[in-house]
């Protein structure tokens, strides 16, 4: 009876005991590239895991998918893109993994800038550059991540508002660094016309000896035409891209005698242990050295 009475009582307390929590549903995302995949998993928080096709440092203009792309898109249970011509190795790369869903464009409904060059008029994919549409970003990732996940709703939109919050500080902190440049300062040179949406919301004009895609090569007129725009201004720095080939940028800047102000992140993160390992960080790193550079001396 003793026994009985031991094996009833150890029952008791394993019924009653609390269970262990769920562990939280986990939506498995891709993302095109390194910008957008930090995003993601910002707004996501713990219901989220995501992907990243194009590695950190690496170009999403010219990049080759694998096999093993092909592999994480078929797994994907919702793929993000930017979208606006940016990723055209997508069309490929679904083909191949036998994709049937719809990616969804995280740029719907961003004011998108069109660059008029001569004829032709070239719509600019950039549209991370200026924080405004990053939190746009945001709200759609956030309502495709509660399509995707509907029982962690509340969740989800705790940590995109959270998100959404740290990105309106951002923006006032790059509005106040930029203010304390005078107007006929604000000017950059980089590799190539990435930072269009930037300048629109924060005042500062690019120039650059290349076009809004790595993928087109800059004519020796075109190059010409910034190096005497170059001569005929207050510029006197010049930055790379972390993401692109130097040596055109190195050109104009030898022949305008412009010094190296450092790399900025226009396209792509850098490794976790860089200096722009989050979209956050790479929009604080990239303002500070255009202040720097651009403050008088």
């Amino acid at each position: 009876m003793r026994h009985l009475t031991c094996l009833l009582g150890l029952w008791g307390i394993f019924a009653f005991a609390p269970a262990h929590a769920a562990a939280p549903h986990v939506v498995h995302a891709v993302a095109s590239f390194t910008v957008l995949a930090d995003v993601v998993a910002h707004v996501g928080g713990t219901h989220v895991s995501v992907t990243s096709l194009v590695p950190p440092d690496g170009d999403p203009h010219e990049f080759e998918p694998s096999p093993a792309d092909a592999r994480q898109l078929r797994q994907a249970d919702v793929v993000f893109m930017s979208g606006e011509g940016l990723e055209s190795w997508f069309g490929r790369l679904a083909h191949a993994a036998g994709y049937q869903g719809t990616p969804v464009i995280v740029s719907n409904g961003i004011d998108i800038y069109s660059d008029k060059n001569g004829q032709q008029s070239q719509i600019d994919p950039h549209v991370w550059n200026s924080v405004p549409n990053v939190i746009i970003w945001a709200t759609n990732i956030r309502d495709a991540l509660i399509a995707a996940d509907p029982a962690d709703a509340d969740d989800i939109r705790a940590s995109a508002s959270a998100y959404i919050a740290q990105l309106r500080t951002l923006d006032h902190d790059i509005r106040t660094q930029i203010a304390t440049i005078p107007v006929e300062r604000r000017r950059v040179l980089t590799s190539h016309e990435t930072f269009g949406y930037y300048g629109r919301a924060y005042g500062v004009t690019f120039m650059a000896p290349q076009g809004l895609s790595t993928e087109t090569e800059a004519s020796a007129g075109a190059v010409a035409k910034l190096i005497g725009q170059i001569q005929q201004s207050s510029m006197t720095t010049y930055f790379l891209e972390n993401a692109t080939d130097p040596r055109l940028v190195q050109q104009v800047a030898h022949a305008t005698g412009a010094q190296p102000g450092g790399e900025l992140y226009a396209e792509a993160l850098s490794p976790a242990g860089g200096p722009a390992p989050d979209y956050i960080t790479m929009m604080r790193h990239n303002t500070e050295l255009m202040v720097q550079a651009m403050r008088p001396h």
